[in-house]
């Protein structure tokens, strides 16, 4: 039963994230902290906070690419530990660094993913053509990506993140790097996809004006911990009536932002990774 259906029998339906006291930890360092999350059907919910905040790691955490050391978590329907193959065919992921392969054409990428996910053939030029209208890529279709530009890339890689219509689609700061046209059109890309499918969406940034220019909540990640969750509006009201969420944010994380371990968590999220394939 879709989310809209159970409104309408009168049950409220169940969250498309929910997380209860997830940790994880390098070399005994707390890097995401009891966190307690819940992500709402068709919402579009933003993860901010410094660099070295725990962001990254606990997206690597719900796509499956890391381990929890504790906690539980279900996403789209699926118990994180249990059913790790189920919640990944259910899931749509882009991470931060660029990750569509240059020596192929945009097509030749989708239809990469159309055979990882399963898509029937009879089905993958229908979802490769509509894929390929909706993020404006038709007439660059057979160009090498590696000659599109970054915008167009991250349309593509958001294209083949969502060819198997996933109910839930996480990104890891989509629009870093992105000039301003080309951060508009995957905002209104992020916003079509909601619109025509109900995919719900979580996204990480350091980009306050794409958490209100896009998300109806946010959470703020500081230290490892989930410091607070609202509206923006919400968040902004606690600081004073004409508070910024920059306001907010720097009222979290102050001048004890870290920034010195990224490349330390990096190696050792990508060791931890590698060991649980």
């Amino acid at each position: 039963m879709s989310a809209r259906e159970d409104e309408v029998a009168g049950r409220i339906p169940a969250p498309m994230i929910r997380t209860k006291g997830l940790t994880k930890s390098f070399d005994g360092r707390v890097v995401v902290n009891k966190i307690d999350l819940d992500v709402q059907p068709r919402e579009i919910f933003g993860l901010i906070g410094p660099n070295g905040a725990g962001k990254s790691t606990l997206i690597k955490m719900l796509t499956t690419l890391l381990p929890p050391a504790s906690g539980e978590a279900c996403v789209a329907g699926c118990d994180l530990r249990r059913e790790a193959r189920l919640l990944r065919a259910r899931i749509g992921y882009v991470p931060q660094l660029l990750s569509a392969d240059g020596s192929l054409t945009g097509r030749e990428n989708l239809l990469l993913s159309a055979r990882l996910y399963l898509i029937p053939l009879a089905e993958r030029a229908g979802r490769i053509a509509e894929a390929l209208e909706m993020t404006g890529l038709s007439e660059s279709a057979d160009r090498l990506a590696q000659h599109y530009s970054g915008g167009m890339l991250r349309r593509l890689e958001i294209a083949q993140s969502t060819l198997h219509r996933p109910v839930l689609l996480i990104m890891d700061e989509p629009t870093v790097g992105l000039d301003p046209v080309a951060r508009n059109a995957i905002w209104d890309h992020i916003r079509d996809l909601r619109t025509r499918f109900g995919t719900t969406i979580l996204i990480t940034t350091h980009v306050m004006e794409e958490v209100e220019a896009l998300c109806d909540r946010v959470g703020i990640l500081h230290l490892g911990r989930l410091e607070k969750v609202g509206t923006p509006a919400e968040l902004k009201a606690e600081i004073g009536p004409d508070a910024t969420l920059d306001d907010v944010f720097i009222s979290i994380a102050g001048a004890r932002i870290e920034i010195g371990d990224e490349y330390g968590n990096a190696r050792q999220a990508r060791r931890s990774a590698i060991a649980h394939r």
